[in-house]
């Protein structure tokens, strides 16, 4: 087995759903990997692929320069990690267990305190798509960290170092995570209202695929607007947003759906109309959704 930097040996602490697609995307790649779980059965079919299973956290941390760990939540990893410090010393610990932007922060001074180098990261896939390039999985922390270990870390994925704040990859996450579920929930509210006429989810969806392109692009042009705090009406105003989703809220009540998403939008945008955003374009919402300045 080749055995230069590109097929490093790494080591996996956690093997639920997504801890085991790690370790299976890096035994894929070929990649020695160790792997340690509380549970050791969840680790025989990897083993059975050529993983070595270790008996103990400790045996588990000192065979690979580079630890990845996905765990339940941030108490189950401390549980794992504080008695074998000690052993961390000197190596890299990727921190992939969902958590908060506070936590990653925490976690990285536990990291320093203990001479560990640290990474926190964030994938953003199911686990069917660990080792997919197309996805993302984002990392925040020291540059220097992520580059020497970016030919490992991208064998799950397209790795994107988002800066060096511990806690920008986490913060990213629940962003991203609200996006997909505002997005998600509005294509399900759109597939039942066009439903009730009979179109299957299948013929709408490419539709709206299609749509989301275009959606795509207004999202680049309304972020300078965003960042500039300025926002030309000179697309589509509020207040004709407001016109417009008035029409979706009265076909979605006649047909018996559910109108709690849109008329939250709807609230929203009049909100933004009662700030004398009514003639600005619809990035004008963000100054309904952030948190005023402080004096």
């Amino acid at each position: 087995m080749d055995m230069n930097a590109e097929h490093s040996a790494v080591t996996v602490l956690g093997l639920g759903s997504m801890g085991s697609a790690l370790a299976a995307a890096l035994l894929d790649r070929g990649h020695p990997t160790t792997v340690w779980n509380r549970s050791p059965d969840k680790a025989r079919s990897l083993a059975e692929r050529g993983a070595r299973l270790a008996a103990t956290p400790q045996e588990a941390v000192a065979a690979s320069p580079l630890v990845i760990a996905c765990v339940l939540d941030y108490e189950a990893l401390y549980t794992v990690l504080d008695p074998v410090a000690g052993d961390l010393a000197g190596r890299t610990l990727v921190n992939l267990t969902s958590g908060s932007p506070e936590q990653a922060q925490e976690a990285v001074r536990w990291a320093h305190s203990h001479g560990v180098d640290y990474l926190d990261g964030a994938i953003m896939t199911t686990p069917p798509g660990v080792g997919d390039p197309a996805v993302m999985l984002l990392y925040s922390g020291s540059r220097q960290v992520f580059e020497a270990h970016r030919p490992t870390l991208a064998t799950l994925g397209d790795p994107l170092h988002l800066g060096t704040d511990p806690g920008l990859a986490s913060l990213y996450d629940a962003a991203l995570l609200g996006l997909m579920w505002s997005t998600m929930t509005g294509w399900l509210h759109g597939t039942a209202l066009v439903g009730t006429e009979g179109t299957p989810a299948t013929d709408f969806t490419p539709v709206a695929i299609r749509w989301l392109d275009t959606v795509a692009r207004l999202l680049t042009t309304y972020a300078p607007q965003v960042d500039a705090g300025h926002y030309p009406g000179d697309d589509a105003t509020v207040d004709v947003q407001i016109a417009a989703i008035d029409h979706l809220i009265h076909a979605a009540a006649a047909r018996g759906i559910d109108n709690a998403l849109p008329e939250l939008l709807r609230a929203a945008m009049e909100k933004a109309g009662a700030q004398g955003h009514g003639k600005d374009s619809y990035a004008s919402l963000i100054e309904v959704l952030r948190p005023a300045p402080r004096d």
